[in-house]
């Protein structure tokens, strides 16, 4: 089912989390903020959405953290019904696109829940002091392959690296629902 993620909820905080990649290395929120902001990226192998973008958001996500935002992606899909979301299968998929932040298991879905993450890809984008920023989607292309681009989300997080805000104008996020239990 398509969904679109709601407005921003500026300043609402990042919620803790304490989760592990598929094998076993533990991260958690602070662990993976960086000194000017916090990326949370919802995401699962499977979705047509995350597949059409996932390149794109590779080298957004290296650009950020190379410039101090700390990202976490997140699968918090019920792999049970959904296998191709399995964690071998997050460790694939990450080796195959290079996807340099941890990709770690949601395995009872509460991180999700409680961000209140809807679709993937979701994007939760908290500056410096944990306070959400950016709510939007990666870019103005979609699913198709851009030969330019308006890159939303790096733009949004170098304005909340610079200043702790981020734009006032966003457009949602669009993507699979999350498959819950």
């Amino acid at each position: 089912m398509l969904l679109n993620t709601p407005i921003c909820e500026f300043g609402w905080k990042a919620p803790d989390f304490h989760l592990a990649t598929p094998d076993g290395t533990p991260h958690s929120r602070d662990s993976l903020m960086g000194d000017k902001g916090l990326l949370v990226v919802f995401m699962c192998n499977h979705c047509p959405y995350v597949i059409a973008v996932i390149d794109r958001l590779v080298t957004d996500i290296k650009l950020l953290q190379a410039e101090g935002i700390g990202v976490a992606c997140i699968m918090s899909n019920d792999w049970a019904d959904y296998p191709a979301d399995s964690p071998d299968n997050m460790v694939q998929f990450a080796a195959q696109h290079g996807l340099t932040a941890p990709y770690l298991v949601d395995a009872d879905q509460s991180v999700g829940k409680a961000h209140g993450a809807v679709c993937t890809p979701d994007f939760f984008g908290f500056n410096a002091d944990l306070e959400l920023q950016y709510r939007g989607r990666i870019d103005d292309a979609g699913m198709k392959e851009p030969s330019t681009r308006n890159p939303e989300l790096l733009n949004a997080m170098r304005m909340v690296a610079e200043t702790g805000q981020g734009p006032k104008n966003q457009t949602p996020s669009m993507g699979c629902s999350i498959k819950w239990r």
